[in-house]
């Protein structure tokens, strides 16, 4: 029989996909959740923006990072990705979200791991 997320020992179903950060927990007293989403025009400056964004959250959707921030850490990321962009053409935006509202974020579906997992059903 094959395992499913319900068979005990599964564990390997939540290693490839993880949980949201806020559906563990709440942001830290002193952190927000913050959103950060983006258009680039130019591949090369889509990828350098997406790596900068790895390094600060988890990857929900193509161009959509959540990111648990202190505001120290907030502002270190911001300026990393203005220094990526270019203004006349690209687009970045950033939605911060305090504790209480976070714990009230739904979600349905699956969504785009920021780590590659190879999964295959038999």
């Amino acid at each position: 029989m094959p395992a499913t997320p319900d068979t005990p020992g599964s564990d390997w179903w939540y290693h490839a996909f993880p949980r949201l950060p806020y559906a563990r927990s709440a942001p830290g007293e002193k952190q927000m959740l913050t959103l950060v989403a983006y258009d680039i025009a130019c591949h090369k400056r889509l990828a350098r923006v997406a790596r900068v964004c790895e390094d600060y959250g988890v990857r929900v959707q193509y161009s959509l990072f959540e990111c648990r921030l202190e505001e120290a850490g907030f502002e270190d990321l911001w300026l990393k990705l203005l220094c990526e962009i270019n203004e006349e053409e690209d687009r970045l935006v950033a939605y911060k979200i305090d504790a209480r509202c976070a714990k009230e974020t739904h979600t349905a579906g699956t969504m785009v791991c920021s780590e590659k997992a190879v999964c295959y059903v038999v």
